[in-house]
């Protein structure tokens, strides 16, 4: 079975990391899905590091009503 993180692909941090406040992000994806993790568990064994995982146009949304 595969897991999210290997699954998805294009990791990179987000362009809304907060690098002062060490608040980082990394976005990934699939067709039609978006991936989010916190950068801070990257030592985490994949199989157990979290992601949150959206419908692509939910992401959009997100997005958007950040920029409100």
């Amino acid at each position: 079975m595969t897991t999210w993180h290997e699954r998805m692909t294009g990791w990179h941090k987000s362009t809304y990391t907060h690098w002062e406040e060490n608040a980082c992000v990394e976005v990934g994806g699939l067709p039609g899905l978006v991936g989010i993790r916190d950068t801070k568990q990257w030592a985490l064994p994949a199989e157990t590091r979290p992601i949150l995982v959206l419908p692509a146009e939910s992401f959009a949304a997100f997005i958007d009503h950040l920029g409100r």
